[in-house]
């Protein structure tokens, strides 16, 4: 059977997994309501967080498809991802156009010499501007350096949530035109998809290379791999080489293995086959140590393929043992042990993320941004775990004598009355304008700044554009020290005194700043309740009653109206933390506390750290 093997990229919520799923539908692979986004967090956030692989059967060829995230914080799934396939469906929004995440999946495709697809998707919405966006995607291939044989590309007309595509825009039904379904695109993909299959490669001795990592309960580790050369069967003997940059020793190591069961992809069910063949994607048992990035050959002599670079990370947060009042409550797992293990675990396959293991009970975990951090915390509070953590920090290099941090391209889409805020809001935390555009009443803002002047930000940018503002980012590499920036204008509020939170002392409270509890929240000393409108850190009392007496009084009795507060969620709690603070994260809830919870503690702390 003639395979092909693509992935899909775009930025987030351009429609990838919607027209997977659609094509998934038209060829029998997948029925109504099954979906990629297969993951709890994916369904309810609406996101692609771990890419997937699904393949399915048109005019008898095997089409393998990877599904890929469109989140810059998830981009390594995307740059290991982008090895094991021979073409991409560019995925562009006709009314967005090319947006940060469009840029980063593309640059990384083209460096690798792959000639994309692209799909203008959503062209039925009323501002769609199909012409625009096209060139927009040109403009684009040509800044990145595209070859001309990458910038001559096809363009697929798309609706992805109805299953249509055409090859021009007259074709499509709101057109009058006669597409009904996803054909065109799948011919597409059989015309301008070099064949992975072929004799010589079939011929070649064995040469596959893992991309991805599963598991099974009776299997144990599984190895989702691209077989480039050769022919594998279910149970034989091999040899993994680890490249030289994953290896202690600094060289190729190599050990030997042997396979138990083998895989094949047919929709989203894995299917046991007696062998496979170069071109495919499989799923391979019986190496319990197989990592990402690793070679399996059949014979000890073959070459390794080159090891899979991903892009460094760029921030960093401080995992420590939970030692609140309100430690080992409702976690099963608290221990230094259970973390350590259960990061040791997601190191395997998750390879944007690096952990240092300083001391017994405190991990160093950098990552590539605010929401990959705040998706590890949501995965182990779901498992079970308490942990708390401080505040992000970027990353800081020196080269050559020189201060470096990591920048970031923020594109912003907003009414043009916020324009004014936003701009100035940004200036104050080192980001400088670049370009903008106007498109009636919305406008679109291209800034660069550093990564720390993002840091908190982006719940402040809601607040600014009512809501009605699209930030998008990515990092763009690191450059010199920017300097101090000011982002915190807000204090903290916090618990002077044990017990449960009434509503008449937080009646008295809601007026000082904004307040992250409700009644009947359990507090405790030094735990932040809500924050200071001035800046000034307050002490109060959240668990005190109304003084009542046995003298009645029309005049004493007042209503009291509580606002609703601003609940913590994990995003949030990273966002808006001070530095002497920890967020406190369980299975059951998301608190703020300070790092030192009696107050004479953080006077010594404060006067120690200033010299006094």
């Amino acid at each position: 059977m003639e395979i092909r093997n693509i992935a899909i990229i775009a930025h987030v919520d351009h429609g990838k997994t919607t027209l997977t799923d659609a094509l998934m539908r038209q060829t029998g692979a997948a029925v109504e309501g099954i979906t990629m986004d297969s993951n709890n967090i994916e369904k309810e956030r609406g996101i692609t967080i771990y890419s997937k692989n699904t393949s399915i059967e048109y005019k008898g060829t095997k089409i393998n498809i990877v599904d890929t995230p469109g989140h810059a914080d998830f981009g390594s799934e995307v740059e290991r991802v982008l090895r094991s396939i021979d073409s991409v469906l560019l995925i562009v929004d006709a009314q967005e156009g090319p947006m940060p995440q469009t840029r980063f999946v593309l640059k990384k495709s083209l460096e690798l010499g792959i000639k994309p697809i692209v799909v203008l998707n959503k062209i039925d919405k009323p501002a769609a501007d199909a012409a625009r966006a096209e060139e927009q995607v040109l403009e684009l291939f040509l800044e990145l350096g595209a070859s001309d044989e990458q910038a001559d590309f096809t363009t697929v007309y798309a609706i992805g949530r109805d299953g249509i595509a055409a090859r021009t825009l007259e074709d499509m039904p709101n057109n009058g035109g006669s597409s009904r379904d996803l054909t065109p695109l799948l011919d597409v993909i059989l015309e301008e998809v070099p064949s992975a299959a072929t004799p010589e490669k079939i011929a070649a001795p064995l040469r596959i290379q893992a991309f991805n990592l599963g598991y099974d309960n009776f299997l144990g580790r599984l190895a989702i791999a691209r077989i480039y050369e050769g022919t594998v069967k279910g149970t034989q003997n091999v040899f993994v080489k680890k490249p030289a940059s994953q290896s202690a020793s600094g060289e190729i190591e190599t050990r030997s293995g042997k396979l138990t069961k083998l895989f094949t992809f047919k929709g989203l069910e894995r299917v046991d086959v007696p062998e496979a063949q170069a071109g495919d994607i499989v799923l391979i048992a019986g190496l319990p140590d197989i990592y990402i990035g690793e070679t399996i050959v059949g014979d000890q002599t073959t070459e390794a393929l080159p090891a899979i670079a991903i892009d460094d990370p760029t921030i960093t947060v401080n995992f420590l043992v939970n030692n609140s009042p309100f430690a080992g409550r409702e976690g099963k797992y608290v221990t230094s042990r259970q973390l350590r293990e259960y990061l040791e675990r997601e190191l395997e396959v998750n390879v944007g993320l690096k952990v240092d293991f300083v001391s017994p009970d405190a991990f160093k975990v950098s990552g590539r941004g605010e929401l990959h951090i705040a998706i590890l915390l949501e995965n182990m509070r779901r498992n079970g775990y308490e942990v708390q953590v401080s505040q992000p920090q970027v990353i800081i290099k020196e080269e050559a004598g020189q201060k470096l941090e990591p920048f970031e391209e923020v594109t912003i889409d907003t009414p043009s009355e916020f324009q004014g805020t936003i701009i100035e809001r940004l200036g104050t935390r080192g980001f400088v304008l670049q370009n903008l555009t106007q498109n009636d009443n919305q406008v679109r803002l291209l800034l660069e700044g550093p990564t720390r002047g993002l840091l908190g930000y982006r719940n402040q940018f809601v607040i600014d554009t009512k809501g009605e503002g699209i930030l998008s980012s990515r990092v763009i590499g690191f450059k010199p020290y920017a300097g101090e920036i000011k982002k915190r204008q807000v204090g903290s509020m916090i618990s002077m005194a044990p017990g449960k939170a009434l509503g008449y002392a937080l009646w008295g409270l809601q007026e000082r700043g904004t307040l992250y509890i409700t009644p009947a929240t359990e507090v405790y000393e030094g735990m932040v309740i809500g924050n200071t409108s001035k800046g000034e850190e307050m002490m109060v009392n959240p668990t005190k009653g109304k003084n009542l007496t046995n003298v009645r009084s029309s005049g004493n009795d007042e209503a009291i109206n509580l606002f609703p507060p601003f609940t913590l969620t994990i995003e949030r709690g990273l966002e808006i933390m001070a530095e002497d603070e920890y967020l406190e994260i369980t299975p059951e809830s998301v608190r703020l506390r300070k790092q030192y919870l009696n107050e004479s503690e953080r006077v010594k702390a404060r006067n120690k750290a200033a010299g006094k």
